[in-house]
């Protein structure tokens, strides 16, 4: 009697568009940076510039796509590191470097070097820590992620494009503030997770009318948006650094500073 023969599924070999849609936004994202690179060379800076942000805005959103479709994979969570790493480590490193670092020659571009590698190192622990299980009371990341350390560093840019400070006189400064971005971002300080926000019910309305604010802000004075989110942020790298160098309080876990990328 002839045994029945064990039949394994075979790959599928299409793929549904859905499927493939943070591939594709992570791509665009992608895209993004790189021309903003092109830019960049070519003494663009507002566009240069406003091409990172953008970046950063598709960053967000392509894996709250996958998950919301569930078509998260390996293959997109490791074009979605690799698009990070030109995106957020080397288009604001070149950026920074053509608008105010050059002043500084050799030195400049080694700064420049620095924050882009500190990026690559940030990306490279968080795809390492992503084999771990996450903690179900997890509240903040560990260190400055790359799209806010990319934030972070356009700061000078920022500033120099909306008129606020000369930043352009000061290249050892600019220097000076990439060079700590970049250290931020391989540190392990426990920084600001937005998912572990929480917006009390009868407070919501009042964080709307802040986010019609800031979309009036930014239609009018964009580069002053993102320096004042830049601050705002600052401002939570300054309490979490506070916190940290506070004893913890009696009954606390001692390593819960592990939890997080």
């Amino acid at each position: 009697m002839r045994r029945p023969r064990r039949t394994h599924p075979r790959p599928r070999r299409t793929l549904s568009l859905l499927a493939l849609t943070p591939n594709l936004v992570t791509i665009l994202g992608l895209c993004a940076g790189l021309t903003s690179i092109r830019f960049a060379l070519v003494d663009r800076w507002e566009i240069a510039a406003g091409l990172i942000v953008f970046a950063a805005v598709i960053d967000g959103l392509d894996g709250l796509i996958a998950r919301k479709l569930d078509a998260a994979s390996p293959f997109g969570a490791e074009l979605d590191s690799l698009s990070d790493f030109v995106c957020f480590g080397v288009a604001p490193a070149v950026l920074a470097y053509a608008f105010l670092l050059d002043p500084l020659g050799d030195a400049g571009w080694a700064i420049a070097l620095v924050f882009a590698i500190c990026c690559c190192l940030r990306l490279a622990r968080f795809n390492v820590d992503r084999a771990v299980p996450e903690a179900p009371t997890r509240t903040h990341f560990t260190g400055v992620p790359a799209p806010a350390g990319a934030m972070l560093g356009l700061l000078p840019v920022f500033l120099a494009l909306g008129g606020a400070l000369p930043v352009e006189r000061v290249p050892l400064a600019v220097a000076v503030w990439l060079g700590l971005v970049g250290a931020l971002m391989v540190s392990r300080l426990p920084t600001l997770s937005p998912k572990a926000l929480r917006i009390p019910r009868e407070r919501a309305p009042w964080v709307l009318v802040a986010l019609a604010l800031a979309v009036g802000i930014g239609f009018t004075r964009f580069w002053l948006l993102m320096t004042l989110a830049c601050l705002a942020y600052v401002a939570t790298l300054v309490y979490a650094a506070l916190q940290r160098g506070r004893p913890p309080a009696a009954g606390t876990d001692a390593t819960g500073d592990r939890h997080g990328r």
